[in-house]
């Protein structure tokens, strides 16, 4: 017989009282949504979320509501459902198995660093909690399955961030902090080494305040019906949406509802000031468009994934830090702002291939197209399609011949952006070209719905400006805001970028990265040994009289294409 694991306790985790309460909301009411726990390594946020599923109470016929995790590297069918393989070999009949989404029903599906979830994968979560519905339609086979969960999600925002499209389908969003004091430090440890010295018993210890936690929240959700709202609550729920600036009535509706089970919560059948406050940052942390005013009792509301309040991006990877001052090199940064300018005529991108970056710092090499395997009919991917292998087939055995996926159409694509931002940028007004440059870029890539991210590189530091998203229709606002200072550390930012590419790659296999790298090439660090990054263009914005060619010199050393940003082309 398999045995699992012992979870941590719920009532074991020290500390983090906020997300504690937002998880427990979301038991009692799960038409709340669903959480987004946003958060550095550490920091408990799948610990408990996974111990959430011990402390849910039964449903009205006596059954635990599912718990189901979807991993990083489940298939479309692993979620979606797929044909019973088993019984189609056996009794030559067809039938559907049904997936993870059939399985979470009821219940909550989990998802550990979701940001990184395969584009293909969130456009089918984003479907079902739409519609409340997963229906498969294939081949001539057909079925439909109601599917409504309550969405938990961890992600480390250092590691990109989540689509805005299902970043609002999470109805609460928290942002939790790595440092804690020293108390609760040492209390951690000893809670952890403990449990792991004996998992049974630590458990067994917590066991009755597991069972008064799941009674309360019992008590809470027949509570929730009874549950009233006054007018004034509404009216202060709207009042404050629209000076956060939010689109849509999705957060005043996640407001209203998890406000009612706050108050359902604390006992009480009427919501009163005190659940408006609470929940209110968790519901307007992913959703503002602008800064929280300071009046008011309520703190600040935390900011969404990848940004913070100040509407700085936080990093992307792990950063250097910046420098001290008074270090050589380092300067208060200055603003310049864009001038617009054409975009040059870049080579393009050929749709089925990608760029490999390979693993050796020392290497150059770029390797390009698809991975070898059998030879297969146009078009078709590497994985088996049984829907169209037994329709082919009519029902005869054996199968006729073995059918494969499609492979995708509208390969996806990642814009990489490396803006130099140091101080030799400001002379002839550099950085304002290439910050118009880049806002051109922005603008091609959000016309053919694809992905940017860009980082700049300047006062010895290297600071996100757009983490990677879908390209926004407007970057001026970021780009303009950026300012230019100090030394070229661009070894760092080349070693950041291959960084990157190799965890997207790993992410999703079909992605096609276009690195730019823009500067003017002035560095006193050595160009030798450096990583390449694939389909990399380098940009060269030296404009002096007499010019050191560095811009050429890195073009060669990284294998990329070489494209002078000539002056006639900023008029």
């Amino acid at each position: 017989m398999t045995t699992f694991p012992a979870e941590f306790p719920f009532v074991a985790v020290v500390g983090q009282e906020a997300l504690k309460t937002a998880l427990l909301l979301n038991a009692i009411n799960p038409r709340i949504g669903g959480v987004l726990i946003s958060g550095p390594k550490g920091s408990a946020k799948s610990t408990l979320a996974r111990a959430l599923a011990a402390i849910l109470p039964d449903d009205a016929e006596g059954r635990r509501p599912p718990f189901v995790t979807l991993p990083l590297g489940a298939s479309e069918e692993r979620l979606t459902g797929s044909l019973d393989l088993q019984r189609v070999l056996t009794e030559r009949e067809a039938s559907f198995q049904e997936g993870l989404l059939a399985k979470a029903h009821g219940g909550v599906l989990y998802v550990d660093e979701v940001n990184l979830l395969p584009d293909p994968l969130v456009d089918l979560l984003l479907d079902v909690a739409a519609s409340g519905v997963n229906a498969v339609e294939r081949d001539g086979i057909s079925h439909s399955h109601p599917a409504r969960f309550s969405l938990i999600g961890t992600m480390n925002p250092d590691e990109g961030e989540l689509r805005p499209q299902l970043l609002d389908r999470f109805g609460l969003c928290l942002e939790q902090e790595a440092a804690s004091s020293v108390r609760e430090r040492v209390a951690i440890v000893q809670q952890r080494e403990a449990f792991d010295r004996d998992p049974g018993g630590f458990v067994a210890r917590y066991h009755a305040d597991q069972e008064t936690l799941t009674r309360r929240l019992r008590q809470a959700q027949q509570r929730l019906p009874d549950t009233l709202a006054e007018p004034w609550v509404y009216e202060h729920i709207a009042t404050r949406c629209a000076a956060a600036g939010v689109e849509g009535l999705r957060a005043d509706v996640t407001w209203h509802r998890a406000a009612l089970a706050h108050a359902a919560w604390r006992g009480e059948t009427t919501v009163g000031r005190q659940d408006l406050d609470t929940v209110e940052p968790w519901v307007l942390a992913h959703r503002r468009t602008t800064p929280p005013s300071t009046r008011g009792t309520p703190p600040p509301p935390p900011s969404g994934p990848g940004e913070t309040g100040s509407g700085q991006s936080t990093p992307l990877g792990d950063a250097e830090p910046s420098p001290p001052q008074g270090q050589w090199g380092a300067m208060p940064p200055v603003s310049q702002p864009s001038v617009s300018v054409p975009v040059p005529d870049f080579p393009t991108i050929e749709p089925g291939t990608r760029a490999t970056v390979t693993a050796s710092a020392s290497s150059t090499r770029v390797r390009r197209g698809q991975q070898p395997g059998p030879r297969r009919a146009h078009g078709e991917g590497h994985r088996p399609d049984w829907f169209a292998t037994l329709a082919d087939s009519r029902g005869q055995w054996p199968w006729r011949r073995l059918r494969y996926r499609r492979a995708r159409t509208g390969q996806p694509v990642l814009h990489l952006i490396l803006l130099d931002t140091s101080a030799s940028t400001l002379g002839q007004h550099l950085l304002g070209w290439a910050k118009g440059l880049v806002d051109g870029l922005v603008r091609q890539a959000y016309a053919a719905r694809e992905q940017i991210a860009v980082l700049g590189f300047g006062n010895d530091d290297i600071t996100v400006i757009l983490p990677r998203r879908r390209a926004p229709k407007e970057a001026l606002e970021r780009l303009d805001a950026t300012g230019a200072g100090g030394g070229t550390p661009i070894r760092a930012a080349i070693l950041r970028a291959a960084q990157l590419i190799r965890r997207w790659q790993r992410q999703d296999a079909a992605l096609h990265i276009r690195t730019y790298l823009i500067t003017d090439g002035r560095t006193r660090q050595s160009l030798a040994g450096l990583p390449p990054l694939g389909d990399c263009v380098v940009v060269d914005t030296e404009q002096a009289a007499v010019r050191r060619g560095r811009g050429r010199q890195l073009a060669e050393q990284l294998g990329a294409v070489y494209r002078p940003l000539s002056r006639l082309e900023t008029t």
